[in-house]
């Protein structure tokens, strides 16, 4: 399994048991445990594929995706009891996850050929759309859109460092591991440390 594949199928197992731990605290059953683990996991890479016309999509050439977020789903329903704080414990895996999922998505863009700012919109998709659709079909407020939270701007963080690869030769393994590192690193200082972007405040309208 190449690197490649292998973030891929470790971003679809993470994001798969904070879709399943959404779940348990919806309270749903087991199959909508498998729902919103199958949606969370596949769900970026999914949208990702067909913006870039990759077809088939990626969990269609390789079911075990499917197979893997089935199995986050029901491990999840089993024991998310044991969780201290499944809150907490959403947040962390959620940051794991996007960062695995930025840096395949970025680089698997990067692989056919696509310019730049596509690179870096193609890792930010796979990173927050799954995340995004997981949160809207709980009826949560969405991780991505938490007021000030840095999120997105991981995503993009991470993903230009695949974009700038061609400029800085670090090679292709080291250039996927910081990608991954610098999208936790800031993802995880924002969950942590309170690392934040300024909010907008209105002003009064002037006369």
């Amino acid at each position: 399994m190449t690197l490649i594949a292998l973030l891929d199928h470790a971003a679809v197992l993470v994001f798969a048991l904070t879709g399943a731990l959404v779940a348990s605290r919806a309270q749903l059953d087991i199959i909508g445990f498998a729902f919103l683990a199958i949606l969370t996991g596949v769900g970026g890479g999914t949208i990702r594929d067909v913006l870039l016309d990759r077809n088939p999509v990626f969990w269609m050439t390789d079911p075990t995706y499917l197979g893997v977020a089935v199995l986050a789903a029901f491990v999840v329903f089993f024991t998310a009891h044991l969780f201290e704080s499944r809150y907490k414990a959403i947040l962390w895996l959620d940051a794991a996850a996007l960062s695995f999922a930025v840096a395949a998505g970025a680089n698997i863009a990067a692989a056919l050929g696509q310019s730049a700012p596509i690179v870096i919109v193609m890792g930010a998709v796979t990173g927050c759309m799954g995340g995004l659709m997981r949160d809207v079909v709980a009826n949560e407020v969405p991780l991505v859109l938490k007021q000030g939270e840095l999120y997105v701007t991981c995503a993009v963080a991470g993903a230009s460092v695949i974009a700038l690869a061609p400029v800085v030769d670090l090679g292709p393994a080291i250039t996927v591991l910081l990608a991954a590192a610098i999208t936790f690193g800031l993802r995880a200082g924002s969950i942590a440390f309170g690392w934040s972007l300024p909010v907008y405040k209105s002003r009064p309208p002037r006369n």
